[in-house]
Formats: C-alpha cells, structure tokens, sequence
C-alpha cells in the first residue's frame, strides 16, 4: 500500500490510498473506492477489505481517498475531494500504469452513494469517461420517503442515524441536488454500466432497487443482487451469505474488466 497527497477541495492536502498487487508491465483497470460511514466517519483505510479480494482475483490498482467528512465540510466537499482524485489518476494514468479505458469507481454505503455522484457528475462535465461503477447498497436519497428508509429496524444503520447523516452531509444546502442525493436525478443516460447488492432489511433497500430500475429504463446496463435476511454492511461479517455477496462483487468485476472499456477525449 502506498500514501500520496494531492489538491483537493479548497486547496487542502488530500490523501490518497494505493492498493496495488504483484509488479507487471501491463497497465491495469483503475477502481477508485470511496469508504462508508454516512459521510461523517470512516476513513480509505477501509477500502482494504474490497481491495485484497478484487485484486487476488485479477490485478487492478485501486485508490482510495480520504475525503471531506461532513464534520469537517459539508457537501460539496466530498464530491470535490471525489472528482480531484478521478482528475488526479487519470492524469497520472501512465506512471501509475493505469489503463485509461477502465476506469471503474466503486464504494460501500455513503461511498456507494458518492461512487454514483461522481458517476453522474464525470458524466456531465464529460472531461472523464467512467468505465464501470458498484455502489454496494448506496446512501442515495435525502427525502426518506421509501419503506425501508422509513420503517427500517436495520441495527447497523436505522432511520435516525440516516436522517443525521443527511443534514450534516447537506449542511445549510436548502434543497439537495441530484450531485449530493443521485436518487433526485432525472436524466440517467449515458452513465456507466452498473453492479450492486443490497440487503432485504436494511435502510436502503429500496432506493438501491429504484436506482437500478432507474439505469434499466434509461438503457444502462445495471444489475442488482439482494440477499434475504440481511441488513447494512452484512458483506463484511463473517458469514457465508456475507462471502457469497463480496463473491457476487468479485465475479461483477471480472465481467467489467473484460467487457467494459470508455474511450477517453
């Protein structure tokens, strides 16, 4: 693992994470990852998990930043620490050894959620095309208005606990934009061919499935596994439905690295 510094939003020094595996002359899918813990905790540190298993099963280089966290910065900051580090490998792709066409962004929870900014965001400026993304049970929608997000008694992530979250994340931003809660977004053409899983207790259930519905429609290819009985972040326990899903993760990955490439301007 190597440490690198970087601008990030308003000039601070950004950290960035390198998970790398064994040393080849081949240049390697990019997967910049952004860790969980509903924008106001976790650190890139935590990317590891998802990095020893993508990496074991065919090598990439994955990046992981340690974004604004909504104690410090509220949105937009987290999305611009997001974007910088997108800028910053694909413009370091050849001394990296990164394959610009496979560039794939991924995250777990709020990660998930900003992975799906950041996918629609790269979309709109249109300086970066992305490759590939997998928001696992993404943070998405700030309303609150689905079942799950409503009657959820999910002990890893509950109601209260997402309801915080948001307005730290959100800060004195009246309205949210579709950057901060992609749910909000109404155009989802043209964004990256898409993979996640999700628990059938948990908070997000149901924006996780409205999402993919959402990719569906607007022609993205986009699937979504959901695992009964399961509630938030139960890929990183160590049960066997929780290693059938990072499995599920790890096959989504090998389909994308030998079928999803975007030309890059």
């Amino acid at each position: 693992m190597e440490e690198r510094y970087i601008k990030g939003s308003d000039g601070r020094k950004l950290r960035l994470l390198i998970f790398k595996g064994k040393k080849t002359s081949e240049k390697l899918p990019a997967y910049l990852w952004f860790h969980g813990g509903g924008y106001a905790m976790g650190s890139p540190e935590m990317a590891g998990f998802y990095a020893e298993r993508l990496i074991a099963a065919s090598p990439c280089i994955m990046i992981a930043p340690d974004y604004s966290l909504s104690t410090e910065k509220p949105y937009p900051a987290a999305l611009e620490d997001a974007y910088a580090s997108l800028y910053w490998l694909f413009q370091e792709a050849d001394d990296l050894g990164i394959r610009r066409e496979q560039i794939f962004v991924g995250g777990d929870s709020a990660g998930g959620g900003l992975a799906a900014s950041l996918s629609l965001y790269a979309r709109d400026k249109g300086e970066i095309n992305i490759a590939f993304q997998t928001p696992l049970y993404p943070m998405l929608d700030d309303r609150m208005e689905t079942a799950s997000a409503k009657m959820s008694k999910d002990p890893a992530w509950n109601p209260k606990m997402n309801e915080i979250a948001w307005r730290m994340y959100l800060g004195d931003l009246k309205e949210a934009t579709s950057y901060a809660a992609p749910a909000r977004e109404e155009d989802f053409k043209g964004l990256p061919p898409t993979y996640t899983f999700v628990g059938d207790l948990e908070i997000f259930h149901d924006e996780t499935i409205a999402y993919i519905e959402k990719l569906k429609k607007a022609g993205v290819s986009a699937k979504i596994d959901v695992y009964k009985g399961c509630y938030h972040g139960f890929d990183r326990t160590a049960t066997a439905v929780g290693e059938e899903a990072v499995q599920g993760l790890v096959e989504a990955y090998l389909y994308a690295r030998k079928h999803y490439f975007s030309k890059q301007k």
